[in-house]
């Protein structure tokens, strides 16, 4: 093989490698060992690490431990979804195709808008997604973006935007909210699209009416980030004026599994659809008149069009919003809102009884919706060490996002934290700072 690549010695594929990166000695491995003995160390080690259920957890910031029936686990389990790879021939995986048109039936009723696609990857690239298809409907290359937005989602529409000849502004906050006058400050002639979150990254609820006022007055489009969750609550993106949808829908059918995958989800007004990345399924009926699904739109313009395209997206995770679909399906209308409510509930009992705790203090006032930030009388780091200690799994230290946020603690409770545990975090909160 060396000999047919061209080089004398091994060390020679190694070579633009830093020397310093290196290591001349011999690894330091163990004995062999049987498949019984590695699969006993293995348990070993997993047996060392603490589960998220364990003691909570209160840790949000982008990913939620909530309730997934087990029904969800089970369907999406059966071979034919579980095996299942993105139909290339599409019209014969008709099973495949009403799963994804179901959920797109399901974003849009929760969205308020008129067209959805068959998911994309995940949040944060999904908002790149929908500020890139602003641009290309707008025909304008600026984008104004709330000081609120997660820091994660802002750090890759950044990415996407590096090289395009884009502009980022960012509206500033206050109080844990977007400056409403900022929107009319910033929004310019050549601005294609405004971005906000609600709920934003402090969890609170945002005034979305100043974004889309100033959007609509300089002609560009509204890209709210919202929670497919939180939808069944608040009011929705087309209720707000928003031109497009899109956010992460983990919150309904995914389970934390070490961040990921995930899916992200779009939508949009039906005027926008030829601008929309991904694939879109739609119903139909045979020549007998039977009903049955079909590919629509999918984007696959970039093999032909490169740095012209849409979008480079051309598959989905299906299978995650599958399980969407089904998690959504079987709680219904009334099942979502009581679970959404049990957000609200519990994380309005945990700030009243942290903020009871001496040194402990919620920063912000307003509605939030399962996550708010709290100034804490010793370093959140050092806190979440300490509950660590016990087993407990704390908020984010809202510090690793920006430094002119250290000391704010961001603690997440879900319809899922019972009354008991909640108030044996408070105590255990109590103690470590006592």
């Amino acid at each position: 093989m060396l000999k047919v690549v061209g080089i004398g010695k091994i060390e020679d594929l190694l070579r633009e490698i830093p020397e310093d990166l290196l290591r001349d000695e011999s690894l330091d491995l163990p004995a062999p060992m049987s498949e019984f003995e590695l699969s006993s160390h293995m348990k070993d080690l997993a047996a060392s690490n603490t589960g998220a259920a364990k003691g909570g957890p209160f840790l949000g910031g982008g990913a939620y431990d909530h309730y997934i029936p087990s029904a969800v686990r089970q369907i999406v389990s059966r071979s034919e979804f579980l095996t299942a790879y993105t139909p290339y021939q599409p019209e014969v995986s008709q099973g495949t195709l009403q799963a994804a048109f179901e959920y797109q039936s399901m974003v849009c009723a929760l969205t308020g808008l008129e067209v959805s696609n068959a998911s994309l990857y995940d949040g944060a690239s999904a908002s790149a997604e929908a500020v890139l298809m602003a641009r290309a409907i707008a025909d304008r290359p600026d984008v104004v973006v709330g000081g609120t937005l997660q820091p994660a989602y802002k750090e890759v529409l950044d990415t996407y935007l590096k090289y395009s000849g884009a502009e980022v502004k960012e509206a500033s906050a206050a109080d844990g909210r977007v400056k409403p006058e900022d929107w009319k400050k910033l929004v310019t002639p050549r601005t294609a699209a405004v971005v906000i979150q609600s709920p934003n990254m402090f969890g609170l609820i945002e005034n979305v009416t100043p974004a889309v006022e100033a959007a609509k007055q300089a002609g560009a489009l509204t890209v709210m980030v919202c929670d497919l969750l939180s939808l069944s609550l608040l009011r929705s993106p087309a209720e707000w004026g928003a031109d497009i949808a899109v956010g992460e829908g983990q919150s309904v059918g995914s389970a934390l599994s070490f961040g990921g995958p995930y899916l992200g989800f779009i939508a949009t007004k039906r005027s926008f659809i030829r601008k929309m990345p991904g694939r879109i399924v739609a119903e139909t009926s045979d020549a007998d008149g039977r009903r049955g699904f079909v590919m629509t739109l999918q984007t696959r313009e970039q093999h032909i069009r490169r740095e012209r395209a849409t979008s480079n997206i051309c598959t989905n995770q299906g299978l995650n919003a599958l399980a969407a679909a089904v998690h959504i399906g079987l709680l219904g209308p009334r099942g979502l809102r009581r679970a959404a409510e049990g957000c609200v509930r519990n994380a309005r009992y945990a700030a009243e009884e942290i903020s009871k705790v001496p040194g402990f203090k919620t920063e912000f006032d307003g509605p939030f919706f399962r996550e708010f930030a709290v100034r804490t009388p010793i370093p959140p780091a050092e806190l979440n060490r300490r509950l660590a200690e016990r087993g407990m799994l704390g908020g984010l230290d809202l510090g690793r996002w920006d430094d002119s946020l250290g000391g704010l603690w961001l603690v997440c409770v879900t319809e899922k934290r019972r009354k008991a545990e909640i108030d044996e975090f408070v105590q255990a909160v109590r103690e470590c700072c006592e």
